[in-house]
């Protein structure tokens, strides 16, 4: 064989093998099924309009409350299972009761700065029937020390 001729058929074979990893690398990408897609459509939807909120500066020791507000923009009742925060000094409340499509209701949440100094970041969890189930509402805040310590 002449060196063309080679050229030609190692050039082939390598074109076959990218197509044949091309073709198997298409096959097993996940595809949504129709039914899941109907599954979101018809999924509550928690529709904040403020998901985080700044207290600004405040004084060491003070403890603050802020009501994140929602709306269940979906199609069907919003089931919050559990709120948790990433810090003991945070406390979350939620409505125990489903809200139904349309309605709006409050997440309160209860931060206390005791025994923290500077910049907090804190996170609050709320696990719900919603796709996807998990959404985090975050809290910051800068903790200045009391006059005269």
């Amino acid at each position: 064989m002449n060196m063309k001729k080679i050229l030609f058929v190692f050039s082939l074979a390598g074109l076959m093998v990218l197509a044949a990893c091309h073709n198997q690398n298409a096959k097993s990408q996940p595809v949504q099924s129709n039914v899941s897609k109907q599954v979101a459509a018809a999924a509550p939807v928690m529709t904040f309009s403020e998901p985080v909120h700044d207290f600004g500066k405040m004084v060491q020791g003070e403890i603050v409350k802020y009501s994140f507000h929602f709306k269940n923009t979906g199609k069907s009742d919003l089931k919050i299972a559990k709120v948790s925060t990433s810090c003991g000094c945070t406390v979350g409340k939620y409505p125990h009761k489903p809200v139904k499509p349309g309605e709006e209701a409050n997440i309160e949440v209860i931060f206390n700065s005791a025994y923290k100094m500077g910049y907090q970041d804190k996170s609050i969890m709320l696990l719900a029937n919603t796709i996807p189930e998990r959404t985090i509402l975050r809290i910051k805040a800068n903790v200045v020390p009391q006059q005269g310590k």
